[in-house]
This record gives structure tokens, C-alpha cells and sequence, in this order.
């Protein structure tokens, strides 16, 4: 199997370390360790392998499955890789932009059809998805709150869209990473019938993304599939890194409620800052993330980004990242001072090239 380099995490591994700020941080400040308990006796493999059966319940049920169709991974990235590897021979249907990751590994392990989110509204049409489903697909992907725009696709949008893969047989993969920093998320796609496959973890909404704790809710042949799969990759989750979510799952309310709180904060931030400088942005409405129009006088989002991580030490993400290079991602759920640090910086490498 051949796989395309990950552009996004490419040009984060280039620029990341030296710069001053991240402005491209895609998640919620992280917690401070010392709200948990660390104890987690010794420091052996989580048994079963699968993941704790009472903790799996809890977050099967939330997802609506049971114990035996839920899996805990290191992190959403390994749940979505262990998904595709499980379902994916033939073709599938990636609705863009989105997460580099997704369309990068489905390219890898089939043919891929993009449905794409269009300006200003970057609305999913499920006439659209419909429109490109075959006998042969397999899944369709879609992440939903949407990386790297922030639109929520309503519920009876994403009810739509599984109609038309559970008319096809094709199974509808959401990844769910950011839907817990809605005050009111929609129910989860595992949760919508036989063919609904959710992802997620702690690293976005809970502020968490150090424990690399993820999970897959979905059919039991397709968690079974996954848990093959899985003895080839990390065996189980992290042992710390379970003991802590589990903390956290349980404190959720608390937990979600000060994340939401600091999220909004933040984007009221960022949005009175664009409109100070007359930028169109995607206007987001759950989550952490937003694109924001290239300004005029650069090539694209790789100018752009390039040029101001050169002169102020800033790091965006260029949309190129996204096949969309008109754009570039911002991320506004890290600490408020440094967020207001960035857009500082941003403004005066914005006044230099007016």
C-alpha cells in the first residue's frame, strides 16, 4: 500500500516547534494534569484489550450500542484508520474539505469521490452524496462538526444521508470529534441504525488530546473487524491514558460546560478581529476551527501562511492542506492570551501588507 504524505501534519512538523504561537491548534486548551488522579497501580496493558468493559458500556450507550460493538483506540485518528482498514475495498465517498487524514488513507485503499462543501454556507447536500454512492461503496465519510470549517450539519441533514447509505448498504462513518462542544449535539451517527459507524475521543472537546484516547461505536462485525486490525497496531489503549479519561467521561458536564464557555469566549474574539479587518470567514458554529479568506496580494494559503510564520513567528494552516487554497485554518480554543497574542501579531503582519 502506497499513501500520500500528510500535508497538514507535514507542514506542522516543519514550522511547529520554532514558532511563538499555534495559531492552527485544532483543539481545546489542554487541562491541567493535576485535576486527576494518576494512580493506575502497574503500568501493564489494559485488559481487556478492547478497553474497560464498564467504561465501554458508558460510551456505547451514549452512542447508542452496546459493549461488544464499542472499542477504545489511541485516539480518533486510530479509530477512523481502523475503520477504513476494516471497511474499505472498493470505493468511497469523502465529503471536503476535511481532515487530510480521511481522504488520505481512503485514497490509499480505494477508489475516492469527493463531495465538496461550498462557500459561504459550506452546506452538505445529501442529494449530492447520494448522487455519487455506487453498488460498489463502501462507506461514506463525512466529519461532523466539520474540520477545518466549524459548520454543524443539522441532524436531518446527517439522517439524510445515512437513508441514502443504508439504501445502498453502505456504511456512513462520522467522525465526532468536536460534537460534545455543542451545547446541544445531535445524536451520534452509530446511533442512526445498522450502517452508522461513530468516532471520537477526549483530545478536542475535553482538552485532552496528550492521553490519546479514542474510541469507535459502530456494528459488531465492524468493531470485530476492527479489533483484528487493531492487534497489529497498538494492541490496547493507553493505560494512563485510560485511567484518566475514564475521570473525565465521568465529569463530563463540568468538564464540557468550561470548555464550551472558552471556546465561545475565543470566537467572539476571532470574529470581532475579522470584521476590524473586513475578512470573510466560514463563520463557525461548533467547535474550534474556521477558514478564513486569503487576503489579496498573496499566490494562496502557502504564501500566506509561509510568509507569516517568517515574519512574526505565527502558525496558520494553508489551505493547500485542505485542497482549498483560497483559505487557510485558523484554531481558536487555545488559551485566551495567546489566541490574543496571535491575532496582535496577525494584525500587524496584516497592516505591513495592506
Amino acid at each position: 500500500m502506497q499513501i500520500a504524505p500528510f500535508t497538514l501534519e507535514r507542514w506542522f512538523a516543519e514550522v511547529e516547534a520554532d514558532a511563538d504561537i499555534m495559531l492552527a491548534e485544532s483543539g481545546v486548551r489542554p487541562l491541567s494534569i493535576d485535576r486527576f488522579d494518576l494512580d493506575v497501580g502497574e503500568l501493564g496493558y489494559v485488559i481487556p484489550t478492547a478497553g474497560e468493559p464498564d467504561l465501554r458500556e458508558a460510551v456505547g450507550t451514549r452512542h447508542g450500542r452496546t459493549v461488544e460493538e464499542t472499542i477504545f483506540t489511541c485516539g480518533t485518528q486510530e479509530a477512523n484508520f481502523l475503520t477504513l482498514c476494516s471497511l474499505l475495498e472498493s470505493h468511497a465517498v469523502v465529503v471536503t474539505p476535511t481532515y487530510g487524514s480521511l481522504p488520505g488513507l481512503a485514497d490509499a485503499l480505494g477508489e475516492v469521490t469527493h463531495v465538496p462543501l461550498e462557500p459561504p454556507e459550506w452546506e452538505l447536500d445529501p442529494d449530492a452524496v447520494a448522487e455519487s454512492i455506487r453498488p460498489d461503496t463502501d462507506v461514506v465519510i463525512v466529519v461532523n462538526p466539520n474540520n477545518p470549517t466549524g459548520r454543524y450539519h443539522p441532524e436531518e441533514t446527517m439522517r439524510a444521508v445515512y437513508d441514502h447509505c443504508a439504501d445502498n448498504g453502505t456504511y456512513l462513518l462520522c467522525d465526532e470529534v468536536y460534537r460534545l462542544l455543542s451545547p446541544d449535539p445531535i445524536d451520534p451517527v452509530a446511533s442512526f441504525g445498522r450502517y452508522g459507524i461513530s468516532t471520537g475521543g477526549v483530545s478536542k472537546s475535553f482538552g485532552l488530546a496528550g492521553l490519546r484516547f479514542g474510541w469507535l461505536c459502530g456494528p459488531r462485525a465492524v468493531v470485530a473487524a476492527a479489533e483484528n486490525w487493531k492487534d497489529y497496531t497498538t494492541i490496547s489503549p493507553p493505560k494512563i491514558g485510560h485511567h484518566i479519561a475514564a475521570q473525565a467521561i465521568e465529569r463530563r458536564e463540568e468538564i464540557l460546560s468550561e470548555n464550551r464557555e472558552h471556546v465561545e469566549k475565543n470566537r467572539r474574539l476571532v470574529e470581532a478581529f475579522l470584521d476590524e479587518y473586513g475578512l470573510a470567514w466560514s463563520d463557525p458554529d461548533c467547535g474550534v476551527n474556521a477558514f478564513l479568506e486569503v487576503p489579496e496580494g498573496f499566490a494562496g494559503g502557502q504564501s500566506f501562511c509561509r510568509s507569516l510564520v517568517t515574519e512574526e513567528s505565527v502558525v496558520l494552516a494553508p489551505g493547500e492542506a485542505f485542497d482549498r487554497p483560497a483559505w487557510v485554518r485558523i484554531g481558536f480554543g487555545l488559551p485566551t492570551e495567546e489566541l490574543e497574542d496571535g491575532l496582535s501579531r496577525l494584525a500587524a503582519f496584516l497592516d505591513r501588507h495592506a
